[in-house]
């Protein structure tokens, strides 16, 4: 028996977090294992999971970049009644997998909006009759804790609940010490899996430069101001007489992809999203875009010469912190979202396309195999000696 998985995502915002969800779902359903992924957000074009099941929740989003607003799927602000609704189908969800394995992606380090279901979920896998081994599966870089009191919440749930941390990065790049200062109190716990990257190393295949400029927005929630601050920046920079493809992603307002299609000149492409992303990114001749999670996976396994522009709305560091570490190195160049212009960013594109790309070695990027690993190891622990929770 190859053990069954019950694997946590909410994405609110952006996709990112779906998206790596997604590539680890089919790395640990192509080892044999069953894995079922309850999804609480929308679901995302472009996004596959492989063999694995989905087991939808009632789905929410946030309102805007402060995270404040949650709205259901017809919109509307959650309540008590949905929270409840939201909960039994996580509940049941526990209760017809049967997982051996349950794993949580960011909570506690995240998400604290939905302790609401998860703390109910953690309390009723614990006192089962054959607990299932529990982790948390979280990216490399945190958004800021706005009080410290909140790293001892997090270290407290972590220890009571949880056997291990997944840590989707590297420490040769970056520390999770590095944004989670009480990192050092459950370090038995943390595990880096390297990298988690979408596509194959065969998707990124660099055929021939087309000389085409590649502008990307993520999943689109937050991209218009990067999208029109570039489509204004062709024409002063060096650029203006490539060809030029623009990515809009899934959730861009149906009304403000219908203007930039309207008013983009001729020699510009936009579109909403594309299947072969990684490829487009290994032969273009230079990548825009945000700084997002699987966006700079994605740039660093194709290698183009690469401008990115993190998005910094509300409270999120994440990506500005990631930008400028891998800046700093040579691996691409940022332009501060604060000072963004289309001069400034017609600068920063005569400068990148005037050097080369940036090389990139000793990485590991094999997080998607090595968390499918990583879950497959802990199914048979605890199918062959049950877990050994703390009292």
């Amino acid at each position: 028996m190859a053990g069954r998985i019950l694997f946590y995502v909410q994405h609110l915002l952006g996709i990112g977090h779906l998206k790596r969800a997604a590539a680890i779902a089919r790395a640990t359903a192509a080892t044999g294992t069953q894995i079922t992924v309850a999804v609480g957000g929308h679901m995302a074009p472009g996004v596959e999971f492989g063999n694995a099941k989905i087991f939808r929740l009632p789905a929410v989003s946030a309102a805007d970049d402060s995270f404040k607003l949650l709205i259901d799927e017809n919109g509307q602000p959650i309540d008590d009644i949905w929270r409840n609704r939201r909960r039994n189908a996580l509940l049941a969800c526990f209760e017809e997998t049967q997982p051996d394995v349950i794993a949580v992606e960011l909570y506690p380090f995240g998400r604290r909006q939905f302790r609401f279901e998860l703390l109910p979920l953690l309390e009723l896998a614990t006192a089962s009759a054959r607990p299932p081994k529990i982790v948390c599966s979280v990216r490399d870089i945190l958004v800021s804790k706005a009080r410290p009191e909140r790293n001892r919440e997090i270290v407290d749930i972590i220890n009571r609940y949880f056997d291990a941390v997944l840590v989707h990065g590297d420490p040769e790049l970056i520390t999770f010490e590095h944004t989670f200062p009480a990192a050092r109190e459950i370090e038995d716990k943390i595990r880096y899996t390297g990298y988690v990257v979408d596509g194959a190393h065969a998707d990124f295949k660099r055929l021939r430069e087309t000389g085409e400029v590649l502008v990307s927005a993520g999943g689109g929630s937050v991209g218009e101001p990067l999208l029109r601050a570039a489509l204004a920046a062709r024409a002063m920079s060096s650029a203006g007489h490539m060809p030029w493809r623009m990515l809009s992603g899934p959730n861009l307002p149906d009304g403000v992809f219908e203007d930039l299609k309207n008013t983009a000149p001729a020699g510009v492409v936009i579109e909403r999203h594309r299947t072969d992303f990684p490829a487009l990114l290994a032969n273009c001749r230079l990548s825009i875009s945000q700084a997002g999670y699987n966006t700079v996976m994605d740039i660093l396994m194709a290698r183009p010469r690469a401008i990115v522009v993190p998005f910094a709305g509300g409270k999120e560091n994440e990506q500005t912190i990631r930008a400028k570490l891998l800046a700093e190195r040579g691996y691409l160049k940022m332009v501060d979202p604060e000072k963004i212009s289309p001069e400034i960013l017609a600068a920063a594109i005569d400068e990148a396309l005037a050097g080369s790309a940036g090389e990139v070695a000793g990485i590991d990027f094999g997080g998607a195999a090595g968390t499918a690993a990583a879950l497959k190891g802990f199914c048979t622990e605890s199918m062959e000696h049950g877990p050994n929770k703390p009292t």
